[in-house]
Formats: structure tokens, sequence, C-alpha cells
């Protein structure tokens, strides 16, 4: 006789949760800039992260977020190698590396010996782990999609000017095609003009002179620089600056990667000195070291709009601290932690007005308010005649992107 045993369903609590929305759960973690370990050493700064550091995050978040019943926690506790939360977590992070939101890179078989230098104290043998491309771009959207559902925008921008060429789309009047323009041809006025100078017979003789085009209006493109200020202030005094500038930098890619194809964005960070970095990259990086060297920051993201061929070069510069270092003729660094020193201010000035001079445009996003550093920006802003911009890290991404978007400032065609 054949018997059916039945066991007791017990359900899973993770059913049902995607891999986007445990992204949405380890954001802040992927995108930590040191705001909740502010004593690390040098070496930490440029560390890679450990799988058990990752789901150690995913638990604390599911935690945070009431999806962990509690007898599966009391059971962890008791168990913590072989019990089924663990097991769960496990298979949430083969998830996310399954459909690559990360790659993990296991340990090497037998690797023993002594932590290397620059790992953040980590063996050999531990587990590491990347984020992909393909999780950037999706912090990055859903970063773009809060910040505009909390402007209230239904769409994205464009870069509209008052000039007026020939298009694809065409929103403005006709008028006599020209060598080299789109042949947006507006077919009811080349016959009308066929007809006016002929007259209205069988069959119509055209002539090159009755061609008409449809204008619409132009676009220009744009190559940004965005410099984030990466100093150890930008972390300090209760308030992680860092990563809300990340999170907006990641939109921004995210944007002009899809809406604005014509456009170029490029990444400068500048502390003690300054540095490119490749957006891949962006997510990883944490403040240090100390000090702001602005002026370096400025010469360094000119040398990369100098190679751009644009309607418009701007830097977008993020920060909120005074300048506080600078380069010498001979490479060293010379600081004052004080900051405004008046040799420091007038280097970084001159530069500005050299940006001013190669037709760069700077508008600053300053995440501080007193009164020396307003002084200062409101004399940037003078002298390359930008936009400056006192805000929090909450309300950073909507003016840097209404900003962006709207392109308020007209008189560059």
């Amino acid at each position: 006789m054949k018997f059916i045993k039945y066991g007791k369903y017990v359900a899973d609590p993770f059913e049902g949760l995607s891999a986007e929305d445990l992204m949405q759960l380890l954001q802040d973690f992927l995108l930590d800039s040191g705001f909740f370990n502010q004593y690390y050493s040098a070496d930490e700064m440029d560390s890679e992260r450990t799988v058990e550091q990752l789901r150690q995050a995913l638990l604390e978040a599911l935690e945070q977020q009431g999806k962990i019943p509690p007898e599966l926690l009391e059971e962890m506790l008791q168990n913590p190698e072989d019990s089924r939360l663990s097991q769960a977590l496990d298979q949430l992070l083969q998830q996310l590396a399954n459909e690559g939101y990360v790659s993990i890179e296991q340990p090497q078989q037998g690797a023993v010996g002594p932590p290397q230098q620059g790992h953040a104290g980590q063996a050999e043998g531990t587990a590491k782990f990347e984020i992909t491309d393909k999780a950037l771009d999706f912090l990055g959207y859903k970063t773009l999609k809060d910040l505009l559902g909390s402007l209230g925008k239904s769409s994205f921008g464009r870069h509209d000017t008052r000039e007026l060429a020939t298009g694809v789309e065409s929103d403005g009047s006709s008028r006599r095609y020209e060598f080299g323009d789109t042949l947006n041809l507006d077919v009811n006025a080349t016959l009308l003009s066929a007809i006016k100078r002929n007259g209205l017979r069988i069959p119509l003789e055209m002539d090159y002179q009755d061609l008409q085009v449809r204008q619409c209006e132009y676009q220009s493109s744009c190559a940004t620089v965005l410099m984030l200020d990466c100093s150890h202030s930008m972390i300090l005094y209760g308030e992680d600056r860092f990563t809300p500038a990340k999170k907006v930098a990641l939109a921004l890619t995210h944007l002009i990667r899809t809406q604005f194809a014509g456009d170029s964005l490029h990444m400068v960070l500048f502390h003690d000195s300054a540095e490119g970095i490749p957006l891949q990259g962006l997510a990883r990086v944490k403040v240090g070291p100390y000090y702001t060297n602005t002026r370096e920051g400025l010469r360094l993201a000119q040398r990369i709009l100098s190679r751009q061929k644009k309607d418009m070069r701007q830097i977008v510069m993020i920060t909120d601290g005074k300048p506080s270092a600078l380069t010498l003729e001979d490479g060293r660094i010379y600081k004052n932690a004080f900051g405004l020193d008046p040799l420091v201010v007038s280097e970084t000035l001159h530069e500005v007005a050299r940006c001013r001079r190669n037709g760069i445009l700077i508008n600053t996003f300053m995440l501080a308010s007193d009164y020396g550093l307003m002084n200062f920006v409101q004399r940037v802003t003078e002298i390359c005649r930008g936009k400056a911009y006192f805000t929090t890290p909450y309300t950073l991404g909507q003016y840097l992107l209404m900003d962006y978007m709207q392109k308020k400032i007209k008189h560059i065609h």
C-alpha cells in the first residue's frame, strides 16, 4: 500500500524579495563614506570589503525593516553557523551575485599568511565582493527617481536654449533649406513655395530654393566635471555630507547616460591634493585625507575640460569647507588647518579667474554656511559669473538636478 507523508508548511520569510529590493536595503552600506567609522587608518580607506561584512549589513537591514521573525533570530543566536536564517542570508547573497549586482571573489584554497597591506587587516583567504556596473546603474536610477519625485517632475528635462536649428523635433517655424541642415522637410511649405514660383500646374516643377525645413529648439551639449570635496570635515560634526554627494553623482551619471547622450561627465576628488576617478569607482570612495586643496581640483578639472569639444563646459563643485591646502611649484603641499589663509585663497581665486578666461562656468554647492566661507564663495561666484547654492545634504540633489536640467544660464548657445 502506497503512503503519502505530509509535513508542516513553513513559509519562507524572505519569499518575494527581489534583488532590487535587496539593493535598496543595502544602499547605505554600499555607498558608505566612512561616517560610521571615522577613526579608520590611512590603509583602510581603499580596503576591499568582505562578504561577511555584506552579510552582516543585510542582516541588520532586514532586522530594522522587521522582516525577520523573532524565532529565527533566537535560533541564530543559539546556532550561528547552521541556523535557517544563516542559510537564508547565504541564498539572498547568492541571488545578488546570480543577477549580476555583486561579484564575489572566493578565497584561494589553502591561502594562509599575514594580512596584506592596504586590505584593512583582512587575510588573503577571506572572501571579498565588489559591486558591479549594473549595481551602480541601479543605485543611480533609484536616486534619480527619488530626487525627481521630490521635485514633482513627471519626466526628465532637456538642455533647452533660445537658439533655433533644424532637427527631428519640430517646434519652430519653417525656413529655407541651407547646406548642412538636417533634412527635416516641411512638405507643405515646400510645395507652397513651388506653387508660388511657377503657379499651380502639373507636373509641378520644384527647385532647390523651394526646399523648406522645420526648425526646432537647439539643445546644447555640455561637458561637466563634478568636483567632490572628500576632506575629513565631510563626515565630522555629527553629519554625513559625503554619502549624499555620492548619491547625487550616481543620479547625475544615470541622467546623462540615459537622457543626454551628447553630454559628458567626469569625476574629480579633492582633499590634500586632487585626483580623477572613473565613475565605476565612485561607490568605494571614502573621505580622507584631511585638508581641502580647492585650487588643485580646479586645475585638474580644467585639464579634463580642455579636451572636451562641447557647447558648454562647466565645473560643479560640492564642498563644505574653506580652502586649506595649496600645491607649491616644487610639489610640496602647503597646509593651514584654519582655512582662508591669504596665500591659499589668493592662488585659488587666481585659478577661478583662469577658468573664466577659458570659458568654464563654476557652480558651487556649499554644505556649510559660516561667514568666512560665504564670503569666499561670493567672490568665486562674482569672478566666474556662476551660481552658488547654500544647501544641506538633504536638499543637495534637488538643487543640483534642477540646475543641470533647467539650465538657467541662457547666454551660452
